[in-house]
């Protein structure tokens, strides 16, 4: 451990509740808890104990459980101290424990600690913030399936076909004299190949993780009454905008989380877009125009029922818009419950349309599929686990080595450039699970942590 003190932190969440939890983790967190509950401990027990501040005034009655090392979450001594969820009361246990000789913990310390005494790797660490921020079941599933170390077991793998790789390419090179030429029999080729296409399935699992993890910002554009509003209220399956047959009524931006089939969506509805000489009006088509620029996927809707000239491709939308587009747009065509028939959809050019009504319901569930579609979410919930951009990035990184590794097998046959990228391929894998990683890597991750985790 780089750091040798105890720590201290509330580990339930801000606000009151029935129960609130009192963390200490380090070198005195057993005599700390002692202090606090009045008794000895015992391992693994719970005691009830009334709980004492310094001159000896009863706090609180609480259940008190040591956790001596290394079996416990931390790999050191730890002591929670379960008490009623009353902000004030457990600021005041708090204050004892520092008052004993206990710090406060930075966030994401006590996870932190986790890692370094070889608890969990560092992808399982993310994920304990990952199930904490979970806004879907599917999220939160995924999430547990990275905890219990699903993601960390598939790198492992990958690290453990590239080293044997390693070892094979460079046992060739010390073996120079041979008769067969182990780089160029075709073998250390196909063992790439195979590497290469595990490491691009995992690459496409944890895009699916990544999309669990952060979810997408959807925003919903068009001319004012075109049914933004409605079509926000039926996402989020509730009033959250209001809606009246008014032009404009809608003047700020609005968002609302929503879960899309375990996609988890930031929903934003916008100001209708048109000029206007309403300073507040013309304000809000500015930030409408800005939330379009910063979405993931637009939604662009268009009453069925105008005369206007309905637009077909991105170029006409973007006109509409008068702002950049993002690479997702979709077309949907609302009030169709106002038509004779409704009428026939299709996608023209790059353009996907849709047809809907938020009075019947028509359209709605495709148009829920071809969101998950168009932003490439086809999560199994029995197999996804959750992943971040940076493990991503690691896993493009170890992907581009590999095909530099082949290339560099074909065209020179140089083992002992063939081994340097593998080499770096086994570095880049290792970033993710925290076997290679810098101080400055692990500050920025454990820093978006809570205290208390």
């Amino acid at each position: 451990m780089r750091d040798a003190d105890t720590i201290a932190a509330i580990a339930t969440a801000d606000g009151r509740g029935g129960i609130g939890i009192l963390r200490l983790s380090g070198p005195a967190a057993l005599n700390i808890g002692e202090r606090l509950a009045g008794r000895s401990l015992h391992p693994r027990h719970a005691h009830h104990c009334r709980i004492r501040d310094r001159a000896g005034d009863i706090l609180d009655d609480a259940i008190v459980i040591a956790f001596p090392a290394p079996r416990s979450f931390t790999g050191e001594d730890v002591v929670e101290v379960q008490g009623h969820g009353s902000p004030v009361v457990l600021q005041q246990m708090l204050q004892v424990a520092v008052g004993e000789g206990a710090r406060l913990a930075r966030p994401g310390e006590f996870s932190e600690r986790a890692y370094l005494n070889d608890r969990i790797d560092l992808a399982q660490a993310e994920a304990i913030a990952d199930l904490i921020a979970a806004s879907t079941d599917a999220a939160a599933r995924g999430a547990m399936r990275s905890l219990q170390g699903e993601f960390s077991r598939q790198i492992h793998e990958l690290m453990e076909a590239v080293t044997n790789l390693r070892i094979y390419v460079e046992a060739a090179m010390d073996f120079p004299d041979e008769d067969v030429d182990f780089l160029a029999d075709g073998d250390v080729e196909m063992r790439i190949e195979e590497v290469g296409a595990d490491l691009d399935a995992l690459r496409r699992a944890a895009g699916q993780g990544v999309l669990l993890t952060s979810g997408i910002t959807l925003v919903l554009a068009g001319a004012p009454n075109a049914g933004k509003s409605s079509l926000m209220n039926a996402l989020a399956r509730r009033d959250t905008a209001i809606v009246t047959e008014i032009p404009g009524t809608t003047r700020d931006v609005l968002r609302e989380p929503i879960d899309l089939g375990g996609l988890p969506v930031q929903l934003t509805d916008t100001a209708g877009l048109r000029d206007s000489n309403d300073l507040v009006e013309a304000e809000g088509v500015r930030r409408a125009r800005a939330e379009i620029e910063r979405a993931d996927c637009l939604l662009f809707l268009v009453d069925a029922t105008a005369k206007s000239v309905c637009p077909t491709t991105r170029e006409q939308v973007a006109v509409r818009v008068g702002a950049s587009l993002p690479n997702r747009v979709i077309l949907v065509r609302s009030k169709i419950d106002l038509l004779p028939s409704i009428p026939a959809m299709a996608a023209v050019e790059e353009l996907p349309v849709v047809a809907i009504s938020t009075l019947t319901g028509a359209g709605l569930d495709d148009l829920k599929q071809l969101i998950r579609e168009q932003v490439g979410f086809a999560a199994d919930s029995q197999s996804t686990f959750t992943a971040r951009a940076r493990h991503l990035h690691a896993l493009d990184q170890a992907s581009d080595g590999l095909t530099a590794a082949l290339e560099t097998l074909r065209a020179t046959g140089a083992g002992d450039l063939v081994a340097e990228d593998l080499r770096l391929v086994h570095e880049h894998l290792g970033e993710i699970v925290g076997a290679v990683s810098s101080d400055d890597l692990l500050g920025r991750i454990f820093a978006s942590f809570c205290i208390g985790k």
